[in-house]
C-alpha cells in the first residue's frame, strides 16, 4: 500500500482541550488510519491535510471496546467515549475531557440509533446532548462512507474512502475526512469514532 505521508509530523501540544482550538474559518481535511501506531495495538491514527498526526485512539490490544479515549498528538484526552447497554438499546456517551476530572454525570454528547428511518437499509443515528442537539449520521451507500448533518440535512462533516491524487484507491481502512468551516473538528472526529465503533471497525 502507498504511504499515507512520507514523516508524519512527531510534533507535541499543549494540554488545553478548549474547544476552541479545534474550530477554523476553513474546510479541514483529515486522513484516517485505522490502526494504532503502538505495536500490537488496535486503535486509530489522525493526520491532517500536511501529514502531521493530530488525533489517536489506542486500545492496546482490545479490539471492539466499550470504552475508548480520543487524545490529540501529545496525549492529551479530548473525548472520553463510553457504551452504555440497556436492556433493548443501547447508546454512546460522549465526555469532553478537561484538566478536571470527567464529569460521568453528563455527557458532552450522545448517539442513539433513529428509530422508523429505512432508507435503503442505511443506518442512521441522532446525536443530542450538551453540545449540539442537531446531527444526525447518516450512513451512505458506499459501506465505507457516512455523513454528519445538522437538522436542515446540510452535512458538516464528510467520511470515504481515500484516493491517491491518480485517483486510486487506498486500502479500505484507510478514511478521508472532510469538516466543514466554524465546526468542531475535535467533536466531529469523536462522532466518527463511535460510528467505526458501532459498525466494529475499531
Amino acid at each position: 500500500m502507498a504511504r499515507l505521508y512520507p514523516q508524519p509530523s512527531s510534533s507535541s501540544s499543549s494540554s488545553s482541550s478548549s474547544s476552541s482550538c479545534y474550530i477554523t474559518s476553513r474546510r479541514e481535511s483529515f486522513t484516517l488510519w485505522m490502526k494504532s501506531l503502538v505495536f500490537h495495538g488496535n486503535g486509530c491514527t489522525v493526520f491532517d491535510s500536511d501529514g502531521k498526526l493530530v488525533y489517536r485512539i489506542d486500545n492496546y490490544g482490545q479490539k471492539y471496546s466499550r470504552e475508548v479515549d480520543l487524545m490529540d498528538v501529545g496525549g492529551n484526552v479530548l473525548f472520553s467515549i463510553r457504551q452504555k447497554k440497556m436492556p433493548v438499546f443501547g447508546h454512546w456517551d460522549g465526555f469532553r475531557r478537561s484538566d478536571a476530572e470527567v464529569n460521568k454525570r453528563t455527557p458532552s454528547f450522545q448517539v442513539r440509533k433513529l428509530r422508523n428511518v429505512l432508507k435503503g437499509g442505511m443506518r442512521t443515528y441522532v446525536v443530542s446532548g450538551t453540545e449540539t442537539s442537531s446531527y444526525q449520521i447518516r450512513g451512505l451507500p458506499d459501506k465505507s462512507a457516512f455523513k454528519i448533518t445538522d437538522t436542515n440535512g446540510k452535512a458538516v462533516a464528510e467520511v470515504k474512502q481515500k484516493q491517491s491524487s491518480s485517483g486510486v484507491n487506498f486500502g479500505e481502512d484507510v478514511l478521508s475526512l472532510v469538516v466543514e468551516p466554524q465546526v468542531d473538528h475535535s467533536l466531529v472526529m469523536a462522532l466518527v469514532i463511535v460510528y467505526e465503533l458501532i459498525n466494529h471497525k475499531l
